[in-house]
C-alpha cells in the first residue's frame, strides 16, 4: 500500500465490504484514524447503498433469541445465490427484539418488563440505551409502533413511538387488531369506533421524550420500518368501522404527519397489506389468493406516479413444502395463506427478495417469472428468524 498514490488508498478502502473494513482498522494506527473519519464513513456508506442490500437477522426462539446475524449476498459456485451468515457480537442486554435499521444503526427494544430501547452498531459495537417514556398513566397504553431515522436538517437521530389507548381486538378488524405489539384486554369499556393514539418523540442524546399530542388514527404494525425522503411511513386507519387503508407519513424534520396519496385504481377486493422501499421508492403491496401486486410511487407524493410494477403469483418454498413435494422448485400444488409472505427489497438484478413465514428467503425473477429458493444456513440452529434490510456502516451517534 505504501507504493500506491495516496489518493488511491481511500478509493480502495471505500469499496471494501464492512467486515473487511473493520479488519483493516487493525493494520496500523494511520488506517484506523482514517477509517474512523466521518467524511470517509459517509463516503463508504454511499457506496454500500448502491450495492445489493445486506440484512440483519435475529433467530426466533429460546434459548438463542438474543443473537444477531449479518447476512450478505455472495456468488454461489453453482451459479445461484447464497446468503452468507456471520454471527455478530451483541450488546450487553438481557432480552431484546430487533426493531429497525437506519444508516447502519439498529434500534433494539428490550422485552418484558422494561420495554426500553437501545441504538446499536453491530460492527463498531457502540450502543446507547435510550431514556424511558414517562407517562401519567402508562397502564392505559395497550400497544405501539416505532420509527427511527435521521433529521436531515439537524443531522440528529430521532425515535418516534405511537402508543394506542382505548382500543380492543373485538372492535378492530383483524388486520388492525393483529398490528398491536401487546393486545389490550377485551372489555366492553372500549366498545367504540374511535381510535386514539399518543405520539412521543426523542432526539437521541436528549434526556427526555417530548409528547407531540394525541391523534385520531391507528397505524398498522409493520415488521420493517419504511423510511423514504426522510419521512417514516405507515398504513393507517382513521376509525374502527371504516378500516380503509390509507398511507400516513411523519416528517422527521418538522415533526408533522401528512397523508400520502394512495393509488385509487386498486380493485375493490384488494387491500394494502404492507409498505416497502424498492430502490428508493415508496411501494405498497396488496394481495389476494392469486398472489401479490406491488405498486411503486415513481415520483414521491404524486398520486399519478403510482404504477403497478410487479405481479407475483403464489409459491411455496421448498423448505415449507411436504417432504414428498420438494423435488419441484416451482411446485404450485400447495399454497400458503396470503399473509405468509413479505416483500423485503429489490436487488440490482431486478429480482424481488421475499420472505416466507420467518423461515425461507426466495428471489423472484420478474422477467422469467421464476422463483429461486435462497440458501440460508445457520450452523446447527433453527432457521426461524426476523430479518430487516440493513446497509452496514461504521456510522455512530455523537451524543455530546
Amino acid at each position: 500500500m505504501d507504493c500506491l498514490p495516496r489518493e488511491l488508498v481511500p478509493e480502495i478502502l471505500s469499496r471494501l465490504p464492512i467486515p473487511s473494513l473493520v479488519q483493516s482498522k487493525s493494520v496500523c494506527r494511520a488506517w484506523r484514524i482514517f477509517i474512523q473519519d466521518q467524511e470517509f464513513v459517509e463516503k463508504h456508506f454511499k457506496r454500500m447503498i448502491d450495492n445489493d442490500p445486506s440484512f440483519i437477522l435475529q433467530i426466533i426462539g429460546n434459548p438463542i433469541q438474543n443473537q444477531l446475524y449479518f447476512g450478505d449476498f455472495s456468488s454461489h459456485p453453482n451459479g445461484g445465490k447464497v446468503m452468507i451468515i456471520k454471527k455478530l457480537t451483541i450488546p450487553p442486554l438481557s432480552n431484546f427484539h430487533l426493531v429497525s435499521s437506519c444508516n447502519g444503526l439498529l434500534c433494539l427494544r428490550f422485552t418484558h418488563p422494561s420495554f426500553g430501547l437501545c441504538i446499536y452498531n453491530p460492527f463498531t459495537r457502540d450502543y446507547i440505551e435510550l431514556p424511558k417514556i414517562i407517562t401519567k398513566n402508562p397502564a392505559s397504553h395497550h400497544g405501539s409502533v416505532l420509527g427511527f431515522g435521521l433529521d436531515p436538517t439537524t443531522k440528529k437521530y430521532k425515535v418516534v413511538e405511537v402508543s394506542y389507548k382505548g382500543i380492543t381486538c373485538r372492535t378492530l378488524p383483524r388486520s388492525v387488531a393483529i398490528s398491536s405489539m401487546r393486545r389490550p384486554p377485551l372489555t366492553a369499556a372500549y366498545a367504540s369506533s374511535s381510535i386514539e393514539s399518543e405520539v412521543y418523540i426523542l432526539t437521541v442524546g436528549s434526556p427526555t421524550w417530548r409528547n407531540l399530542g394525541r391523534f385520531p388514527f391507528h397505524f398498522m404494525w409493520q415488521k420493517s420500518q419504511v423510511l423514504v425522503h426522510d419521512k417514516l411511513h405507515w398504513i393507517y386507519y382513521p376509525d374502527t368501522i371504516n378500516a380503509t387503508d390509507l398511507i400516513m407519513s411523519f416528517d422527521l424534520a418538522n415533526e408533522q404527519f401528512n397523508e400520502v396519496p394512495r393509488p385509487d385504481f386498486i380493485s375493490s377486493d384488494r387491500r394494502f397489506r404492507e409498505l416497502v422501499v424498492l430502490r428508493g421508492c415508496l411501494s405498497a403491496v396488496s394481495s389476494d389468493n392469486e398472489g401479490l401486486e406491488i405498486w411503486v410511487m415513481k415520483e414521491y407524493d404524486v398520486r399519478q406516479s403510482w404504477i403497478k410494477e410487479f405481479s407475483i403469483g403464489t409459491y411455496v418454498p421448498r423448505i415449507l413444502q411436504p417432504n414428498d413435494q420438494c423435488e419441484s422448485s416451482n411446485n404450485s400444488r400447495f399454497y400458503l395463506p396470503k399473509r405468509s409472505s413479505r416483500v423485503l427489497c429489490q436487488l440490482r438484478s431486478g429480482g424481488i427478495l421475499l420472505e416466507y413465514r420467518n423461515k425461507a428467503l426466495v428471489i423472484y425473477d420478474p422477467h422469467c417469472r421464476i422463483f429461486h429458493d435462497l440458501q440460508v444456513t445457520f450452523a446447527g440452529i433453527s432457521t426461524y428468524f426476523r430479518i430487516v434490510v440493513h446497509v452496514a456502516s461504521l456510522n455512530w451517534i455523537e451524543t455530546t
